[in-house]
C-alpha cells in the first residue's frame, strides 16, 4: 500500500506543488499570461526555480520566466487558491485558473474555480493571510 501511495501522491522537491517531478503538473506558467490559456510544457524547455522544475512550451517562454520568475510563478506555491483561502493545501487542475492583478491563481477543479471567482478579492485576502502558516504543512488534499 505504501508503495502505491508513493506513486500517486504529489511530491515536493521544491517550493511548489509538484506531481511526477513537475511543478504545476508540467504546464507552462508563462502561457497563462501570454496566451491566456493553459499549455502543457515539454521537458526540452525547463527551468528550476526554488528547487522546483517548471516546463515550458517554448524556449522563449522559458527565457521570459527566468527573467522574472516571481511574476509568472503561481500564487500559494501552485496549490489551490480556494483551498488556501479555506486554510489547507489542495492539489490543482491546471486548466482551472485565473490571472488576476498580474498574478496566476490555480484551483482544484472547474467547479471549485466557479466558487472562487464569486469572491476573488475576499478569497485572495484570506489565502494571503493563511499562506504563511499553511505553506509549512505537509498534508495535501488530493
Amino acid at each position: 500500500m505504501l508503495l502505491i501511495l508513493l506513486f500517486v501522491a504529489p511530491s515536493w522537491g521544491g517550493q511548489f506543488f509538484e506531481q511526477d517531478g513537475m511543478a504545476i503538473r508540467g504546464y507552462d506558467p508563462v502561457a497563462y499570461f501570454t496566451r491566456g490559456t493553459p499549455m502543457q510544457g515539454v521537458p526540452e524547455f525547463h527551468a528550476v526555480f526554488q528547487g522546483s522544475i517548471f516546463y515550458f512550451a517554448s524556449a522563449t517562454h522559458r527565457d521570459i520566466f527566468l527573467a522574472n520568475p516571481e511574476k509568472f510563478s503561481p500564487q500559494y506555491g501552485g496549490f489551490c487558491a480556494y483551498g488556501m483561502a479555506k486554510g489547507y493545501k489542495a492539489s490543482i487542475d491546471p486548466v482551472a485558473f485565473a490571472v488576476v492583478g498580474e498574478k496566476l491563481y490555480l484551483n482544484y477543479s472547474g467547479t471549485v474555480r466557479a466558487l472562487w471567482i464569486l469572491d476573488i478579492s475576499g478569497y485572495v485576502k484570506k489565502a494571503d493571510h493563511n499562506w504563511p502558516a499553511v505553506r509549512l504543512t505537509t498534508r495535501v488534499t488530493p
